[in-house]
C-alpha cells in the first residue's frame, strides 16, 4: 500500500512566516527608528498615519511606528530573559527529578508545588512589589515564577523517557548520568520542550504587557507595547491608531509564536 506523506503542518508554516515578520522589525527596532522614539513635538500631536508618520503620533507628537518598534524590543527582552531563567533552571529540575526519582523528586517537587500554587503573574508581582519596578527587575521576577510550569514539563518528559530501551541501555553499559540526561534524552524530548517555551514566552509577553499598563513594568524613558496602551486608552476618541498598533503588533506577535509552538508538536512530536 503506497504512503503519502504527512503535509506540512498549516500552524508551523503559518507560525514562522508570522514569527519571522515579527522577529525582522523587532531586530530592526533595536538599531533603527524612523524618529527619536522619545522626540516630542507639540505641533504634531495626535496627526493620524500619513507618508511622514506610517502609524500616525500621539499625544506629545512623537511617532508611533518608532515607539512600537522600540517598544517590541523591551517586550520582547523582557520575555526572552524570562525564558532564559525560567527555562534553564526548569530544565536543570525537571530532568534531576524525572531522571533520579527518590528523595531529590520528593524534594524539589514540594518546593516546585508550593511555587506553583500561586499563579506565576501573582508570584511576579509579589517580587516586584518588594524589589521595585523596572525591565530586568520583571525578567528575574517572570523568570522564577515560570520555573514550576517548565519543571512540570521536563520531568513527565524524562519519566517518560527513562523507561525506554535506548535509556536503560546507555544505563547497562556504564553510560554516565549527565550524558544520559542531556545527550540521550534531552534531544529526544525537544518538540515538546519547545512548544512549551513558546507558550512560556507568549505568557511572558503578555505579563510584562500587562505589568507595564499598570505601571509597574517597564518605565521611561524606555518604550513598552503595554505601557503605550495605557497611555492612549485616554486618547482613543481623538487618535485611536495609538492604541491600535501596538495592540496588533502585540496580538500579532503572541499569534505567531503560538501557532509555531503548536506546529513544533504536530509536525516533529509524533502527534502528542
Amino acid at each position: 500500500m503506497r504512503k503519502h506523506k504527512k503535509p506540512d503542518s498549516f500552524y508551523f508554516t503559518a507560525g514562522a512566516a508570522v514569527t519571522g515578520v515579527m522577529a525582522v522589525l523587532i531586530v530592526l527596532g533595536f538599531f533603527w527608528a524612523p524618529y527619536d522614539p522619545e522626540a516630542m513635538a507639540g505641533t504634531l500631536k495626535l496627526q493620524g498615519p500619513s507618508f511622514a508618520h506610517l502609524f500616525g503620533t500621539d499625544q506629545f507628537g512623537r511617532d508611533v511606528l518608532s515607539r512600537v518598534l522600540t517598544g517590541a524590543g523591551s517586550t520582547f527582552v523582557v520575555a526572552a530573559g524570562t525564558i532564559v531563567i525560567g527555562g534553564t533552571a526548569g530544565i536543570i529540575i525537571g530532568a534531576l527529578t524525572g531522571y533520579f526519582g527518590g528523595w531529590l523528586d520528593e524534594g524539589l517537587m514540594r518546593i516546585n508545588d508550593a511555587l506553583a500554587a500561586f499563579p506565576s503573574v501573582l508570584l511576579a508581582l509579589v517580587i516586584i512589589s518588594i524589589s521595585g519596578p523596572g525591565k530586568y527587575k520583571v525578567m528575574a521576577a517572570l523568570g522564577i515564577a515560570f520555573i514550576p510550569s517548565f519543571a512540570r514539563v521536563v520531568r513527565g518528559e524524562f519519566m517518560r523517557c527513562v523507561k525506554e530501551d535506548y535509556v536503560i541501555s546507555a544505563k547497562l553499559i556504564g553510560v554516565p548520568a549527565w550524558r544520559i540526561l542531556f545527550v540521550h534524552i534531552l534531544p529526544n524530548i525537544l518538540p515538546a520542550l519547545l512548544s512549551s517555551l513558546t507558550i512560556g514566552f507568549n505568557n511572558a509577553v503578555l505579563a510584562e504587557a500587562g505589568m507595564s499598563y499598570l505601571g509597574i513594568g517597564v518605565q521611561p524613558p524606555d518604550a513598552s507595547l503595554g505601557r503605550m496602551l495605557s497611555e492612549a486608552q485616554t486618547y482613543l476618541a481623538g487618535g485611536p491608531w495609538c492604541a491600535i498598533f501596538p495592540g496588533v503588533f502585540l496580538v500579532l506577535l503572541v499569534l505567531g509564536v503560538g501557532m509555531l509552538g503548536e506546529g513544533i508538536l504536530d509536525r516533529f512530536g509524533g502527534g502528542r
